[in-house]
């Protein structure tokens, strides 16, 4: 521990990873205390990332080629947030032009899929981020409505289920999906099965009880994954708001059967924080993992919000998912227009990265910066280690990347300067976390 190098964001300027080197020094007690633990061990984490959605996808083929390569080179190149992951869509979601799948009416047999639609703008987009990237991208797929002629009622929105005697023609269709995006370059190695499956939402939505879920993950999706070779994809159930995630995840599993075939859970953060339901998981069922896969600021709900408070969101729940025992984060859009769209209904919102087709611009938003602060040191094969601190003003979290270095993150949202001694082995730093601001400290 000969030095630190500490990274901070000035919320105020925006200054972005300016780097001060300290010299490291024999520290006792002290009442300002942050002590880092690189032998206690929690969970292995797989990456950072973002969705691909259709709206972002056609924000992004509006834009000239030069402000494409830097928004890819923003997200994941070396120089910018490091992504590793990325979720799709399969079929329409709320971000885009509008509802679409990849079959004819009627077709049961799917004869007629084809993601002729994805190749458009989707998966150009996708084809970029992968070229942009040291080491290949981990992607998760995810399901918003079955066909509508598969559901109870009739509409890829509001609602409705999945008619049983379809189950298994759904099962056929993740295959047909996996397979269509393998052949276009794109390895699909997690899915979940349904987005939000308790919401009937205006947009693309369908419902499932944890013993549909449960289901038709036992009796179709599993054995045709199995029988079409694509066993490795993992599976992750529930994909919606953390608050009722234990409770459902226990209930899905319940049948053994189901079990063998469901890698982890999937969550969001629209209701609240409940990071010790991420920990319920992982202390109950410790061979599962927990993947974060959606979350951003709601225009319905915080449109008024400032960019440091919209920061500030962001960081404190990647702080609390960290140390609930995510094993992956994924933030929702990549990039929206200067609404918050499109949306085919509506329901706009804000990323970290925004932009002005029609001006050929788009900006970086404070929460890009601090997401930074997470996704560009905390590497893919990262571990949780042990932390403590001195007190509740300060939101704490560290890693023990693959190589040694030690990642500590410190996020004060607070108007008041707070001290901390950073400590490991009685060795560290006496320095200050300013008010509103994240800092990212690195050392081995």
């Amino acid at each position: 521990m000969k030095n630190i190098t500490e990274i901070k964001t000035d919320t105020t300027k925006e200054q972005f990873w300016a780097e001060k080197e300290y010299e490291a020094k024999t520290v006792g007690d002290c009442m300002h205390v942050v002590n880092v633990y690189p032998e206690v061990k929690y969970q292995n984490f797989r990456g950072f990332g973002g969705a691909f959605t259709e709206a972002s996808a056609h924000n992004y083929a509006l834009l000239s080629n030069d402000k494409k390569k830097n928004i890819i080179a923003d997200y994941f190149s070396k120089d910018g947030l490091r992504y590793n992951f990325g979720r799709v869509h399969m079929n329409s979601c709320d971000f885009g032009l509008g509802n679409y799948t990849y079959i004819e009416d009627g077709d049961v047999e799917l004869k007629t899929f084809d993601i002729a639609h994805d190749y458009i703008e989707i998966i150009p987009m996708i084809m970029d981020a992968q070229a942009a990237v040291e080491n290949p991208m981990e992607f998760l797929m995810t399901p918003w409505s079955p066909p509508p002629f598969f559901k109870t009622n009739g509409d890829m929105n509001h609602g409705g289920k999945l008619k049983a005697e379809y189950y298994q023609s759904w099962a056929e269709y993740f295959v047909k999906f996996i397979r269509a995006y393998e052949a276009a370059g794109i390895h699909i190695g997690y899915l979940t099965i349904q987005n939000e499956p308790m919401a009937v939402q205006t947009w693309d939505s369908c419902v499932y009880t944890s013993e549909e879920e449960s289901l038709f993950v036992r009796e179709h999706l599993g054995p045709t994954l199995e029988a079409a070779g694509l066993g490795y994809v993992k599976m992750f159930v529930w994909d919606h708001n953390k608050e009722e995630a234990y409770q459902r995840f226990k209930e899905t599993v319940a049948d053994a059967n189901a079990e063998k075939y469901i890698a982890g859970a999937a969550v969001h953060w629209y209701t609240g924080d409940h990071f010790d339901s991420i920990e319920l998981i992982k202390r109950q069922y410790p061979d599962k993992e927990v993947f974060f896969t959606e979350g951003c600021v709601e225009y319905s709900r915080f449109a008024d919000s400032g960019e440091v408070e919209k920061a500030e969101m962001y960081a404190h729940d990647i702080l609390g998912n960290l140390n609930g025992g995510i094993n992956a984060s994924l933030d929702w859009n990549l990039l929206l227009d200067e609404k918050g769209g499109p949306n085919h209904v509506g329901n706009f919102c804000a990323a970290p990265l925004m932009c002005n087709p029609s001006k050929n611009t788009y900006e970086k938003r404070l929460t890009y910066y601090y997401i930074g602060q997470f996704s560009r040191y905390i590497k893919a094969g990262a571990v949780r280690i042990g932390t403590t601190k001195y007190s509740g003003k300060l939101e704490v979290t560290g890693f023990l990347n693959p190589d040694g270095e030690r990642v500590i993150v410190v996020l004060n949202t607070t108007k008041d300067e707070l001290p901390v001694t950073l400590r490991e082995e009685g060795l560290g730093i006496e320095t200050a976390v300013a008010p509103h601001s994240i800092q990212t400290y690195l050392y081995k």
